[in-house]
């Protein structure tokens, strides 16, 4: 079955370069706006272990839909107000957290993240436009507005959709590292072509992983960074030498070597991490068990 028109107008936002200058004073924007790193971290969901933004939409998403129907049922007008403002406040959220996502994201991402943060800020311009009309008792413009609303804001799910799952935004970049990787021990190599200190790679079952040696301790983690998929082996050693981490080259994005967990975002989830042992001089390794 061939996809229907709009996904092929849809691909070509991804490399609309007349769009990159709009981007760009956008990004600079939202990176001097969200401040700290913190508040950064917990917007993009680090805590939570994947974004939250998708579940900061539900609430002006639910309440515009709830308004929509009960728009269509006589007698409701007054409950329906209520929900169309309920939306209008909890949009902030979402927005919040959409665009400090969307600063991370890679230039084709955020290609069509623009045209949906416009679309969204569309739908929230005809909602405010509707619940005025409703106060001053202008009821079915306002039903009319808000269901202009609704029309606009179920296109930017769709553009939201297609940033998701064709593009791959806020995914997580490694998480077929565990279905690929074979179980048991696997050789990584000779311990002394990993000398101390430095960043290095190698490739185990087809899997790239990432090595820092500390001595006779040798740290494994997957080399793709599960925020952006590029590689952390040109990115630099940070933290206490007992603990320490690794950023991302590409999006600044902090992994301790220890055990995989993003010290701070924008990554959200944890990079695959590896138990090594050494013994006759080789070094072995395997997929690290999940804690329970």
């Amino acid at each position: 079955m061939r996809n229907l028109r709009i996904v092929a107008s849809v691909e070509k936002l991804e490399t609309a370069e007349s769009l990159d200058p709009t981007i760009e004073r956008v990004q600079e924007i939202v990176d001097s706006v969200v401040q700290p790193q913190a508040v950064r971290d917990v917007l993009h969901g680090v805590a939570a272990g994947h974004p939250i933004h998708p579940v900061a939409v539900l609430f002006p998403a639910g309440a515009w839909i709830g308004a929509g129907v009960l728009d269509a049922i006589p007698g409701n007008h007054k409950a329906a107000e209520l929900l169309v403002a309920a939306g209008i406040i909890s949009a902030t959220p979402a927005v919040l957290t959409g665009y400090t996502d969307w600063s991370d994201l890679s230039r084709e991402q955020q290609r069509v993240g623009i045209v949906h943060s416009a679309a969204n800020a569309a739908a929230i311009g005809l909602y405010a436009a509707s619940w005025v009309q409703r106060k001053r008792g202008h009821q079915v413009s306002g039903k009319v507005l808000g269901y202009l609303g609704l029309a606009v804001l179920s296109g930017s799910g769709f553009l939201g959709g297609h940033l998701a799952y064709r593009q791959g935004a806020g995914v997580n970049a490694t998480a077929d590292i565990r279905r690929r990787f074979p179980d048991g021990w696997q050789r990584l190599g000779l311990l002394d072509e990993f000398p101390e200190g430095r960043l290095l790679t190698a490739e185990v079952a087809g899997v790239t992983l990432l090595v820092y040696r500390r001595g006779a301790i040798v740290d494994v983690i997957a080399d793709e960074c599960s925020q952006c998929s590029e590689s952390l082996a040109d990115g630099q050693v940070v933290g206490p030498p007992e603990n320490p981490c690794v950023e991302c080259p590409t999006n600044g994005a902090i992994f301790e070597f220890t055990t995989g967990e993003v010290v701070s975002g924008p990554a959200t989830a944890p990079q695959p991490r590896f138990d090594a042992v050494v013994s006759e001089g080789m070094v072995d390794v395997r997929l690290a068990v999940r804690p329970e």
